[in-house]
Protein backbone atom coordinates (compact mmCIF):
# COMPACT_ATOMS: atom_id res chain seq x y z
CA UNK A 1 0.00 0.00 0.00
CA UNK A 2 1.42 3.60 -1.09
CA UNK A 3 2.29 5.91 1.41
CA UNK A 4 -0.03 9.08 1.81
CA UNK A 5 1.57 12.35 2.66
CA UNK A 6 -0.81 15.03 4.32
CA UNK A 7 0.96 18.11 3.73
CA UNK A 8 0.20 22.23 3.61
CA UNK A 9 -1.79 22.22 7.08
CA UNK A 10 -1.24 23.72 10.78
CA UNK A 11 -1.34 20.64 13.10
CA UNK A 12 -3.19 20.92 16.54
CA UNK A 13 -1.73 17.64 17.67
CA UNK A 14 -3.98 17.04 20.78
CA UNK A 15 -1.21 17.10 23.40
CA UNK A 16 -2.37 20.91 24.35
CA UNK A 17 0.74 22.61 22.67
CA UNK A 18 1.67 25.32 20.36
CA UNK A 19 0.27 24.35 16.74
CA UNK A 20 2.69 23.38 14.45
CA UNK A 21 3.15 25.34 11.08
CA UNK A 22 3.73 24.22 7.92
CA UNK A 23 3.26 20.48 9.07
CA UNK A 24 2.66 17.00 7.51
CA UNK A 25 1.91 13.61 8.41
CA UNK A 26 2.80 10.96 6.72
CA UNK A 27 0.50 7.94 6.87
CA UNK A 28 0.88 4.17 5.54
CA UNK A 29 -1.20 1.08 6.54
CA UNK A 30 -3.63 2.96 8.26
CA UNK A 31 -0.83 3.87 11.02
CA UNK A 32 0.92 7.47 11.15
CA UNK A 33 4.68 6.85 10.36
CA UNK A 34 5.93 10.17 10.89
CA UNK A 35 5.02 13.94 12.01
CA UNK A 36 6.71 17.03 11.36
CA UNK A 37 7.28 19.97 8.85
CA UNK A 38 8.29 19.54 5.25
CA UNK A 39 11.66 19.38 6.13
CA UNK A 40 11.78 17.10 8.67
CA UNK A 41 9.68 14.10 7.33
CA UNK A 42 12.09 11.23 6.28
CA UNK A 43 11.90 10.46 2.56
CA UNK A 44 10.74 7.08 1.50
CA UNK A 45 11.27 4.92 -1.51
CA UNK A 46 8.16 4.15 -3.84
CA UNK A 47 4.46 5.59 -4.42
CA UNK A 48 3.64 8.49 -2.04
CA UNK A 49 -0.19 9.76 -2.56
CA UNK A 50 -0.43 13.89 -1.61
CA UNK A 51 -2.97 15.14 0.15
CA UNK A 52 -3.26 18.87 -0.24
CA UNK A 53 -5.08 20.44 3.12
CA UNK A 54 -5.23 23.97 1.29
CA UNK A 55 -3.97 25.67 4.25
CA UNK A 56 -6.29 24.05 6.95
CA UNK A 57 -5.88 22.88 10.20
CA UNK A 58 -5.17 19.08 11.13
CA UNK A 59 -6.45 17.83 14.07
CA UNK A 60 -6.92 14.23 15.90
CA UNK A 61 -9.36 11.88 14.62
CA UNK A 62 -12.68 13.92 17.49
CA UNK A 63 -14.18 11.54 20.31
CA UNK A 64 -17.77 11.83 22.08
CA UNK A 65 -17.67 9.71 24.80
CA UNK A 66 -21.22 9.98 25.48
CA UNK A 67 -23.97 9.05 21.90
CA UNK A 68 -26.69 6.98 21.38
CA UNK A 69 -26.55 5.84 18.35
CA UNK A 70 -29.35 3.85 17.68
CA UNK A 71 -32.04 6.42 18.35
CA UNK A 72 -33.00 10.10 17.47
CA UNK A 73 -35.74 12.35 19.45
CA UNK A 74 -38.70 12.33 17.22
CA UNK A 75 -42.77 12.84 17.38
CA UNK A 76 -43.77 9.92 19.88
CA UNK A 77 -46.51 9.06 17.28
CA UNK A 78 -44.35 8.89 14.52
CA UNK A 79 -42.28 6.45 16.86
CA UNK A 80 -45.09 4.29 17.86
CA UNK A 81 -45.63 3.38 14.35
CA UNK A 82 -42.24 2.94 13.17
CA UNK A 83 -41.57 -1.30 12.76
CA UNK A 84 -38.54 -2.03 15.45
CA UNK A 85 -36.10 -3.41 12.54
CA UNK A 86 -36.13 0.06 10.58
CA UNK A 87 -34.34 1.59 13.60
CA UNK A 88 -31.09 0.07 12.23
CA UNK A 89 -31.04 1.18 9.14
CA UNK A 90 -31.39 4.82 10.34
CA UNK A 91 -29.02 4.70 12.42
CA UNK A 92 -26.74 4.25 9.60
CA UNK A 93 -27.56 7.43 9.12
CA UNK A 94 -26.82 8.58 12.47
CA UNK A 95 -23.59 7.33 11.85
CA UNK A 96 -22.36 8.41 8.29
CA UNK A 97 -23.81 12.33 9.98
CA UNK A 98 -21.35 11.61 13.00
CA UNK A 99 -18.38 10.47 11.11
CA UNK A 100 -18.58 13.28 9.09
CA UNK A 101 -18.32 16.00 11.70
CA UNK A 102 -15.10 14.45 12.40
CA UNK A 103 -15.98 12.60 15.17
CA UNK A 104 -13.89 8.83 14.61
CA UNK A 105 -14.29 7.33 17.97
CA UNK A 106 -17.50 6.75 20.41
CA UNK A 107 -18.38 5.88 23.77
CA UNK A 108 -22.22 4.15 23.18
CA UNK A 109 -23.96 5.31 26.22
CA UNK A 110 -27.25 2.82 25.89
CA UNK A 111 -29.24 1.19 23.26
CA UNK A 112 -26.65 0.00 20.45
CA UNK A 113 -25.75 -3.67 20.60
CA UNK A 114 -22.94 -5.90 19.50
CA UNK A 115 -24.11 -6.71 16.48
CA UNK A 116 -23.96 -3.08 15.19
CA UNK A 117 -20.40 -2.30 16.27
CA UNK A 118 -19.70 -5.81 14.17
CA UNK A 119 -21.39 -4.23 11.12
CA UNK A 120 -19.08 -1.09 11.56
CA UNK A 121 -15.68 -3.13 12.24
CA UNK A 122 -16.45 -4.89 9.15
CA UNK A 123 -17.57 -1.90 7.07
CA UNK A 124 -20.65 -3.25 6.20
CA UNK A 125 -21.57 0.93 6.57
CA UNK A 126 -19.11 3.91 7.42
CA UNK A 127 -19.10 5.15 11.53
CA UNK A 128 -17.00 5.71 14.05
CA UNK A 129 -15.46 2.71 15.91
CA UNK A 130 -17.20 1.38 18.86
CA UNK A 131 -17.46 1.70 23.24
CA UNK A 132 -20.68 0.09 23.56
CA UNK A 133 -22.24 -0.35 27.08
CA UNK A 134 -26.05 -2.51 25.42
CA UNK A 135 -28.26 -1.17 28.16
CA UNK A 136 -28.21 0.79 30.90
CA UNK A 137 -28.24 -0.78 34.78
CA UNK A 138 -31.95 1.19 36.52
CA UNK A 139 -34.33 0.38 39.15
CA UNK A 140 -37.92 -0.02 38.99
CA UNK A 141 -38.99 3.74 38.45
CA UNK A 142 -36.02 5.09 38.10
CA UNK A 143 -33.86 6.29 34.47
CA UNK A 144 -34.39 4.12 32.28
CA UNK A 145 -37.91 2.99 33.31
CA UNK A 146 -40.12 4.64 30.99
CA UNK A 147 -42.62 3.27 32.29
CA UNK A 148 -45.97 6.11 32.26
CA UNK A 149 -48.64 6.56 34.84
CA UNK A 150 -50.79 6.53 32.07
CA UNK A 151 -50.10 2.86 31.76
CA UNK A 152 -48.18 3.16 28.35
CA UNK A 153 -44.61 1.59 28.86
CA UNK A 154 -42.16 3.58 26.38
CA UNK A 155 -38.94 1.46 27.35
CA UNK A 156 -36.49 0.51 24.87
CA UNK A 157 -38.06 -3.32 24.08
CA UNK A 158 -35.36 -5.86 24.89
CA UNK A 159 -34.11 -8.94 22.89
CA UNK A 160 -31.27 -11.73 22.44
CA UNK A 161 -28.40 -9.28 22.60
CA UNK A 162 -30.02 -6.43 24.73
CA UNK A 163 -31.05 -7.98 27.62
CA UNK A 164 -33.51 -5.12 30.18
CA UNK A 165 -31.43 -2.93 32.29
CA UNK A 166 -34.34 -3.05 34.78
CA UNK A 167 -32.75 -4.28 37.81
CA UNK A 168 -33.79 -4.23 41.91
CA UNK A 169 -31.43 -5.50 44.57
CA UNK A 170 -27.74 -6.72 45.23
CA UNK A 171 -28.89 -10.22 44.36
CA UNK A 172 -29.68 -9.75 41.14
CA UNK A 173 -27.15 -6.88 39.86
CA UNK A 174 -24.62 -9.68 40.03
CA UNK A 175 -26.26 -11.47 37.33
CA UNK A 176 -27.88 -7.92 35.27
CA UNK A 177 -24.24 -7.24 35.21
CA UNK A 178 -23.00 -11.07 33.95
CA UNK A 179 -25.96 -10.73 31.27
CA UNK A 180 -24.53 -7.28 30.03
CA UNK A 181 -20.82 -8.73 29.52
CA UNK A 182 -22.45 -12.24 27.99
CA UNK A 183 -24.20 -9.41 25.42
CA UNK A 184 -21.00 -7.62 24.52
CA UNK A 185 -20.45 -5.31 26.89
CA UNK A 186 -17.18 -3.45 26.31
CA UNK A 187 -18.49 -1.12 29.78
CA UNK A 188 -21.37 -1.21 32.15
CA UNK A 189 -23.42 2.03 32.23
CA UNK A 190 -25.64 2.32 35.28
CA UNK A 191 -27.70 5.05 36.20
CA UNK A 192 -26.96 6.15 39.89
CA UNK A 193 -29.43 9.16 39.73
CA UNK A 194 -33.26 10.10 38.66
CA UNK A 195 -32.72 12.10 34.91
CA UNK A 196 -34.35 15.00 32.72
CA UNK A 197 -35.84 12.18 30.25
CA UNK A 198 -37.70 10.05 32.62
CA UNK A 199 -41.49 10.39 33.41
CA UNK A 200 -41.52 9.37 37.07
CA UNK A 201 -37.91 11.01 38.48
CA UNK A 202 -36.17 13.45 39.52
CA UNK A 203 -32.60 14.12 38.48
CA UNK A 204 -31.55 14.77 41.93
CA UNK A 205 -33.31 11.36 42.85
CA UNK A 206 -30.45 8.30 44.25
CA UNK A 207 -30.97 5.27 42.42
CA UNK A 208 -28.97 2.43 43.59
CA UNK A 209 -27.15 2.15 47.19
CA UNK A 210 -23.25 2.47 47.34
CA UNK A 211 -22.80 -0.70 48.08
CA UNK A 212 -25.33 -1.84 44.93
CA UNK A 213 -22.40 0.58 43.05
CA UNK A 214 -19.54 -1.16 43.95
CA UNK A 215 -21.23 -4.58 43.41
CA UNK A 216 -21.55 -3.37 40.14
CA UNK A 217 -17.86 -2.09 39.80
CA UNK A 218 -16.29 -5.73 41.28
CA UNK A 219 -18.26 -7.73 38.88
CA UNK A 220 -17.53 -5.81 35.70
CA UNK A 221 -13.92 -5.86 37.07
CA UNK A 222 -13.64 -9.26 37.78
CA UNK A 223 -14.75 -11.14 34.95
CA UNK A 224 -13.08 -8.82 31.95
CA UNK A 225 -11.30 -5.81 33.79
CA UNK A 226 -14.31 -3.52 32.19
CA UNK A 227 -14.78 -0.19 33.78
CA UNK A 228 -18.38 1.22 35.01
CA UNK A 229 -19.58 4.59 33.85
CA UNK A 230 -22.43 6.16 35.26
CA UNK A 231 -25.38 8.79 34.82
CA UNK A 232 -25.16 10.64 37.99
CA UNK A 233 -26.96 14.13 38.18
CA UNK A 234 -27.75 14.46 42.08
CA UNK A 235 -24.84 15.09 44.32
CA UNK A 236 -25.28 12.22 46.85
CA UNK A 237 -25.81 9.77 43.72
CA UNK A 238 -22.17 11.61 42.25
CA UNK A 239 -20.45 10.66 45.34
CA UNK A 240 -21.51 7.04 45.79
CA UNK A 241 -20.73 6.52 42.37
CA UNK A 242 -17.64 8.50 43.11
CA UNK A 243 -16.59 5.97 45.79
CA UNK A 244 -17.64 2.41 44.51
CA UNK A 245 -14.80 3.69 41.64
CA UNK A 246 -16.76 4.33 38.65
CA UNK A 247 -14.56 5.38 35.95
CA UNK A 248 -17.05 8.34 34.97
CA UNK A 249 -19.81 10.60 35.81
CA UNK A 250 -21.99 11.19 33.14
CA UNK A 251 -23.62 14.70 33.00
CA UNK A 252 -23.18 15.63 36.90
CA UNK A 253 -25.51 18.39 37.05
CA UNK A 254 -25.44 19.16 40.81
CA UNK A 255 -21.87 19.21 41.64
CA UNK A 256 -20.90 20.06 44.98
CA UNK A 257 -17.46 20.85 46.99
CA UNK A 258 -17.28 17.37 48.01
CA UNK A 259 -18.33 15.57 44.95
CA UNK A 260 -15.42 17.65 43.24
CA UNK A 261 -13.07 16.74 45.92
CA UNK A 262 -13.82 13.02 45.67
CA UNK A 263 -13.53 13.53 41.80
CA UNK A 264 -10.35 14.37 42.21
CA UNK A 265 -9.18 12.05 44.43
CA UNK A 266 -10.50 9.55 42.78
CA UNK A 267 -9.22 10.31 39.59
CA UNK A 268 -12.67 10.58 38.41
CA UNK A 269 -13.74 11.80 34.95
CA UNK A 270 -16.20 14.06 34.12
CA UNK A 271 -18.29 13.85 30.85
CA UNK A 272 -20.62 17.12 31.38
CA UNK A 273 -22.94 16.78 27.87
CA UNK A 274 -24.16 20.17 28.42
CA UNK A 275 -25.56 20.66 25.28
CA UNK A 276 -28.17 18.14 26.38
CA UNK A 277 -30.83 19.71 28.30
CA UNK A 278 -30.50 22.89 26.03
CA UNK A 279 -31.39 20.71 23.43
CA UNK A 280 -34.45 18.74 25.04
CA UNK A 281 -35.61 22.62 25.36
CA UNK A 282 -34.79 23.94 22.28
CA UNK A 283 -36.95 20.65 20.46
CA UNK A 284 -39.61 21.37 22.99
CA UNK A 285 -40.08 24.79 21.85
CA UNK A 286 -40.13 23.61 18.45
CA UNK A 287 -41.34 20.40 18.12
CA UNK A 288 -43.44 17.81 19.22
CA UNK A 289 -40.56 15.33 20.21
CA UNK A 290 -40.07 16.31 23.92
CA UNK A 291 -42.77 16.00 26.59
CA UNK A 292 -43.55 18.82 28.97
CA UNK A 293 -41.85 16.62 31.90
CA UNK A 294 -38.72 16.99 30.43
CA UNK A 295 -38.99 20.85 29.29
CA UNK A 296 -39.81 21.35 32.99
CA UNK A 297 -37.01 19.63 34.05
CA UNK A 298 -34.41 21.03 31.53
CA UNK A 299 -35.76 24.51 32.53
CA UNK A 300 -34.75 24.08 36.29
CA UNK A 301 -31.07 22.71 35.33
CA UNK A 302 -29.41 24.39 32.26
CA UNK A 303 -27.72 27.23 34.65
CA UNK A 304 -26.94 24.56 37.38
CA UNK A 305 -25.64 22.53 35.11
CA UNK A 306 -23.09 25.27 33.39
CA UNK A 307 -22.47 26.24 37.27
CA UNK A 308 -21.16 22.55 38.26
CA UNK A 309 -19.20 22.12 35.08
CA UNK A 310 -17.12 25.77 35.66
CA UNK A 311 -16.11 24.61 39.05
CA UNK A 312 -15.02 21.26 38.37
CA UNK A 313 -13.13 22.67 35.69
CA UNK A 314 -11.48 25.31 37.77
CA UNK A 315 -10.40 22.56 40.52
CA UNK A 316 -8.96 20.30 37.62
CA UNK A 317 -11.39 17.44 37.29
CA UNK A 318 -10.32 15.43 34.32
CA UNK A 319 -13.31 16.53 31.67
CA UNK A 320 -13.95 14.49 28.15
CA UNK A 321 -16.34 15.33 26.05
CA UNK A 322 -19.34 13.88 25.78
CA UNK A 323 -23.06 14.99 24.04
CA UNK A 324 -25.96 12.55 24.81
CA UNK A 325 -25.93 12.64 20.84
CA UNK A 326 -29.59 11.23 20.44
CA UNK A 327 -31.34 13.08 22.63
CA UNK A 328 -30.09 15.91 20.08
CA UNK A 329 -29.80 15.16 16.23
CA UNK A 330 -26.51 13.33 15.25
CA UNK A 331 -23.51 15.24 13.61
CA UNK A 332 -24.76 18.47 15.44
CA UNK A 333 -22.16 17.29 18.53
CA UNK A 334 -19.36 19.63 18.29
CA UNK A 335 -21.95 22.20 19.46
CA UNK A 336 -20.48 21.17 22.91
CA UNK A 337 -17.14 22.32 22.11
CA UNK A 338 -18.95 25.62 22.59
CA UNK A 339 -20.88 25.26 25.10
CA UNK A 340 -17.37 24.49 27.13
CA UNK A 341 -15.45 27.38 26.54
CA UNK A 342 -18.69 29.65 27.65
CA UNK A 343 -18.14 27.58 30.41
CA UNK A 344 -14.28 28.83 31.36
CA UNK A 345 -12.31 26.41 29.06
CA UNK A 346 -10.12 27.58 26.34
CA UNK A 347 -10.64 26.27 22.85
CA UNK A 348 -7.11 24.34 22.95
CA UNK A 349 -8.75 22.42 26.13
CA UNK A 350 -12.05 21.86 24.98
CA UNK A 351 -9.81 20.59 21.73
CA UNK A 352 -7.76 18.45 24.38
CA UNK A 353 -11.14 16.97 26.33
CA UNK A 354 -12.49 16.06 22.89
CA UNK A 355 -9.06 13.95 21.89
CA UNK A 356 -6.59 13.16 24.61
CA UNK A 357 -8.44 13.38 27.61
CA UNK A 358 -11.42 10.92 25.70
CA UNK A 359 -8.94 8.51 24.50
CA UNK A 360 -7.72 8.49 28.09
CA UNK A 361 -11.27 7.83 29.29
CA UNK A 362 -11.89 4.96 26.83
CA UNK A 363 -8.72 3.43 27.76
CA UNK A 364 -7.31 4.24 24.09
CA UNK A 365 -4.48 6.45 24.66
CA UNK A 366 -2.05 4.73 23.20
CA UNK A 367 -3.54 4.01 19.68
CA UNK A 368 -5.67 7.54 18.97
CA UNK A 369 -6.40 10.60 20.66
CA UNK A 370 -3.18 13.02 19.57
CA UNK A 371 -1.33 13.00 16.25
CA UNK A 372 1.95 10.82 16.80
CA UNK A 373 3.98 8.53 14.83
CA UNK A 374 2.63 4.80 15.72
CA UNK A 375 -0.81 5.78 16.52
CA UNK A 376 -4.07 4.90 14.20
CA UNK A 377 -4.16 7.21 11.18
CA UNK A 378 -7.49 9.33 12.23
CA UNK A 379 -6.92 12.82 10.92
CA UNK A 380 -9.43 15.64 10.49
CA UNK A 381 -9.06 18.47 8.23
CA UNK A 382 -10.67 21.51 9.15
CA UNK A 383 -11.28 25.12 7.21
CA UNK A 384 -11.21 27.46 9.83
CA UNK A 385 -8.55 28.33 13.12
CA UNK A 386 -10.41 26.49 15.92
CA UNK A 387 -8.61 28.00 18.26
CA UNK A 388 -9.74 31.67 17.15
CA UNK A 389 -13.23 30.22 16.36
CA UNK A 390 -14.05 26.77 18.46
CA UNK A 391 -18.06 27.43 17.17
CA UNK A 392 -16.61 27.34 13.45
CA UNK A 393 -16.22 23.25 13.99
CA UNK A 394 -20.02 23.18 14.55
CA UNK A 395 -20.81 24.01 10.39
CA UNK A 396 -19.72 20.96 9.19
CA UNK A 397 -18.67 22.54 5.85
CA UNK A 398 -15.80 23.66 7.53
CA UNK A 399 -14.84 19.75 8.49
CA UNK A 400 -13.31 19.26 5.06
CA UNK A 401 -11.66 16.13 5.12
CA UNK A 402 -12.05 13.25 7.51
CA UNK A 403 -9.44 10.17 7.45
CA UNK A 404 -10.36 7.06 9.48
CA UNK A 405 -7.20 4.63 10.46
CA UNK A 406 -6.06 5.98 6.89
CA UNK A 407 -8.98 5.54 5.09
CA UNK A 408 -10.46 9.19 3.90
CA UNK A 409 -14.30 8.82 4.49
CA UNK A 410 -14.96 12.49 3.64
CA UNK A 411 -13.79 14.84 1.64
CA UNK A 412 -15.21 18.21 0.44
CA UNK A 413 -11.69 20.15 -0.47
CA UNK A 414 -11.69 21.78 -3.73
CA UNK A 415 -10.33 19.84 -6.22
CA UNK A 416 -9.84 16.94 -4.04
CA UNK A 417 -8.45 14.03 -6.33
CA UNK A 418 -5.27 12.88 -4.54
CA UNK A 419 -2.34 13.79 -6.12
CA UNK A 420 0.29 10.63 -6.81
CA UNK A 421 4.15 11.52 -6.08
Amino acid sequence: MAFTLVKNATLIDGNGGAPLQDAVVLLKDGVIKAVGTANDVPQVNGEVEVLDAQGGYILPGLFDTHVHMMFEQEDYGKKFQTPFSYNFYKAMDHFKRTIETGITSVRDAGFTDVGVKQAVEEGLFVGPRLQVSINPLTITGGHGDSWTRSGIDLTSPTYPTMPSGIVDGPDAIHQKVREMLRAGADIIKVHATGGVMSPTDHPEFTQFSQEELEIIVREAAFRRGVKVMAHAQGAEGIKNAVRAGIISIEHGIYLDDEAIELMIEHGTYLVPTLLAPVSVLEQFENSTAIPEHAARKSREVIDIHRESFTKAYRAGVKIAMGTDAGVMAHGTNLRELGLMVEGGMTPMEAIVATTKTAAELMGWEDKLGTVEAGKLADLVIVKTNPLEDITSLEDKTNIVTVIKEGKVVKDTRKEAAVTVG
